[in-house]
């Protein structure tokens, strides 16, 4: 079952069109994404496992703008391996169901000193098991 992280809209979120610019909607995926994992699967960002991007992707399908909308990164997983995690990433507007965009981002694990790839950390693997019961494991 995913999760909900919400993601509040700020001033400057809007560009020139007045809706929310494309690269906030990058931002609020990756910050909901490495929250998890921080809060709730044990990742030290600084520890001897980091989770790189290695790639994403958004679909748009309705704008939104600051101040009328709050956003919420609803957290799922739709593939877990052994070295990575590709998220499912739909963004609603706070309280609702329908994708104001989709998303998608692919971790790999490696370790910090030598950036090879290495098994998904137990606690996040756990984690994922037990939270986001991802379709594939």
């Amino acid at each position: 079952m995913p999760v909900r992280h919400p993601f509040a809209l700020r001033w400057n979120d809007n560009d020139q069109y007045g809706h929310v610019n494309n690269t906030v909607y990058y931002q609020a995926m990756d910050t909901a994404v490495n929250t998890w994992m921080i809060r709730e699967a044990g990742l030290d960002p600084s520890g001897e496992v980091r989770g790189y991007c290695v790639a994403s992707s958004c679909e748009f399908r309705s704008p939104v703008s600051y101040p009328d909308d709050d956003l919420e990164v609803v957290i799922g997983v739709e593939r877990l391996g052994t070295t990575s995690i590709t998220w499912d990433l739909p963004i609603v507007r706070a309280g609702t169901d329908g994708p104001v965009a989709t998303g998608r981002f692919t971790h790999v694990f490696v370790d910090a000193t030598t950036q090879r790839p290495v098994p998904v950390p137990t606690s996040i693997r756990a984690a994922v098991e037990q939270q986001l019961a991802p379709s594939a494991a």
